[in-house]
């Protein structure tokens, strides 16, 4: 018992499959989501500071690092069923914190769980580095359907995922890192080698579109 059930259940994120129940070429843990996002994470706050941003650094980390870890408990529920509606969403909101707590209150030192409460709650607000989270959770999320399309995997869902990832990264466009990922990195993911190439410019190009337009108005 003890802080030993927290260590060892970060093992248990290496067997925690995102988007499960579907057909994919390369599997990804939540584990490796977690670093690959806090990796985005860091480059995206040293375009924020690079731009003036005051970043808090140490919260960057604290944020991207644990974003993912109550999925321990519930698995990593898929986004159109864990979106379907606000009740829906606000339940398993309601169900993570409540394990959450549950576990820090019996395995953390008192003395530490306030400070773990406060890492361990949901990540995503309105400060820059929440706003970074929400971005580069999304930007791997990205990545991981880019990297379906390439492989040729027929399941429509993964364009689905691409789609709904970069509408949601363009919510951010106000930020000088997703300026940056829209001018610079984007461009790139589009020249790489592969066989739907027109389909996903065409939905990427239409997402822009309409981030034009929004400008504009």
């Amino acid at each position: 018992m003890g802080v030993h059930q927290y260590f060892k259940s970060l093992s248990d994120l290496e067997k925690l499959i995102r988007c499960p129940g579907k057909f994919k070429y390369q599997d990804h843990n939540v584990a490796a989501h977690s670093f690959k996002v806090t990796k985005i994470a860091q480059y995206l706050a040293t375009v924020e500071e690079q731009n003036g941003q005051e970043i808090d650094w140490k919260l960057v980390y604290e944020k991207a690092l644990n974003h993912d870890y109550p999925e321990i408990f519930t698995g990593d529920i898929k986004t159109p069923v864990k979106y379907a509606s606000y009740e829906i969403k606000k339940l398993f909101a309601q169900v993570e914190e409540e394990m959450i707590e549950k576990f820090i209150t019996e395995e953390f030192p008192e003395q530490y769980q306030e400070i773990y409460r406060h890492r361990l709650q949901e990540g995503k607000d309105d400060s820059i580095e929440g706003q970074i989270l929400s971005v580069a959770d999304k930007i791997d999320l990205l990545y991981e359907s880019f990297g379906e399309i390439q492989k040729r995997n027929p399941e429509p869902l993964f364009f689905e995922i691409y789609e709904s990832s970069l509408e949601t990264i363009m919510q951010f466009d106000h930020l000088s890192s997703v300026q940056d990922f829209i001018e610079h990195i984007l461009p790139d993911m589009l020249q790489e080698k592969f066989i739907p190439r027109s389909e996903l410019r065409e939905i990427t190009m239409s997402i822009l579109e309409k981030r034009e337009i929004k400008r504009r108005l």
